[in-house]
């Protein structure tokens, strides 16, 4: 009947959907959560640049990279320091700064030719300690503290930042000409002003390992400076065109240029100490002995007494830093007198610039130079 009532079960039934018996009608409309017709959401003002074929140039791009600056950083920091890149993603740069810790040790840097572009270098808290720590003649364990770092403490960390940039530049040579250059040094993450909030940035994160301490190594660059790896190809082929004798002589000078040029080798040896006691009891034991101090110099001569050996008679000793009671020892112990007034007032020159924020430059004292203070502990060359 037109006038019939629904029940209070069937208005339940109508508006809960399809329950047991319910009509099929209500079956044929899937629920709005349904996963087999959700869609996501896409963001016209942030389009995802980053394809699977470019994120795997960048991951080698910066494999390299990460390589490059653990080779520097192994013969400065004197110890073992592994680099792995841990991601490369795309950010606006106001995510990346939300990101960074309170305080931070982010390093600013102008990309020249570039219309105003920066990119930002942020060592975490762990890293720029330990880089402090190791630069200043630290020991094997690093002191981590949590503050921002002194002016004096950028002064030895921005020497790593600048091999970053250029390790950086080189990397990706083969796609952009990078060219950078350091303008500032920021500790507070919402003061950083490297890029408009909402501007798309490219954000390598980097661990770093040094025994005990972990931390990150973020580098971010605008987009805009990469527009030429995104928007062309990232192969490159070179095709050599020519006669077959044009070709051959191509080959030849250019095999000439790959012999004759000079590739550096450096070789690292593993720490080790020998005393000067066991020097003595070697099969040739050393004739003549130069220390680099004066208290180096007596030790090795009390050494070589207890040996039952003679000073100079079968061993010559001659020391750093003359000291009054040189002349006092038996034998009179020879010694290299330096310009210690000169080389601490540099020093203090130095330091001084530094806590200016000055640039500094290697000082070499010519005047006065280094005098041979000739005593009795050297003689003849013994056979």
């Amino acid at each position: 009947m037109a006038n019939e009532t629904l029940s209070q079960n069937e208005i339940d039934a109508l508006l809960g959907g399809v329950r047991g018996g319910a009509s099929p009608a209500f079956a044929s409309h899937p629920s709005p959560r349904d996963p087999a017709v959700e869609a996501q959401n896409y963001d016209f003002t942030r389009p995802r640049r980053v394809s699977k074929d470019k994120l795997r140039t960048l991951q080698a791009t910066y494999d390299r990279f990460a390589k490059a600056l653990e080779g520097w950083l192994l013969g400065r920091v004197r110890g073992k320091v592994q680099l792995t890149v841990q991601s490369i993603e795309q950010f606006s740069f106001n995510e990346f700064t939300l990101a960074l810790p309170t305080p931070c040790a982010s390093f600013i840097a102008d990309v020249e030719e570039s219309g105003g572009q920066q990119a930002v270098i942020d060592f975490g808290g762990d890293f720029a300690f330990y880089l402090v720590d190791r630069l200043f003649g630290g020991g094997t364990e690093p002191s981590i503290i949590s503050r921002g770092l002194t002016p004096i403490e950028r002064m030895a960390v921005r020497t790593t930042a600048e091999r970053v940039l250029h390790l950086l530049a080189e990397a990706w040579s083969d796609y952009v000409e990078l060219k950078f250059a350091l303008n500032g040094f920021e500790s507070i993450p919402e003061i950083l002003r490297a890029a408009n909030p909402e501007d798309q940035v490219l954000v390598a994160n980097i661990e770093v390992v040094a025994g005990e301490m972990r931390s990150l190594l973020l580098i971010c660059l605008p987009f805009a400076v990469l527009d030429k790896f995104f928007a062309g190809s990232t192969e490159r082929r070179v095709t050599m065109l020519g006669s077959t004798s044009e070709l051959k002589h191509t080959r030849e000078l250019t095999e000439t240029s790959v012999r004759n040029t000079r590739v550096g080798v450096a070789a690292r040896l593993p720490e080790f100490r020998l005393s000067m006691q066991q020097l003595l009891e070697l099969r040739r034991p050393p004739t003549a002995v130069v220390a680099a101090s004066f208290a180096s110099a007596v030790g090795v001569m009390s050494a070589v007494t207890t040996s039952g050996l003679r000073v100079p008679d079968e061993i010559s000793v001659i020391g750093f830093h003359d000291a009054p009671v040189a002349a006092y020892l038996n034998p009179p112990l020879s010694t290299v007198r330096m310009p210690l007034a000169e080389m601490a007032a540099a020093a203090v020159e130095t330091l001084v610039r530094l806590i200016d924020g000055k640039e500094v430059e290697d000082i070499v004292i010519r005047s006065p130079t280094p005098v041979l203070i000739e005593r009795g502990s050297i003689g003849p060359a013994t056979a």
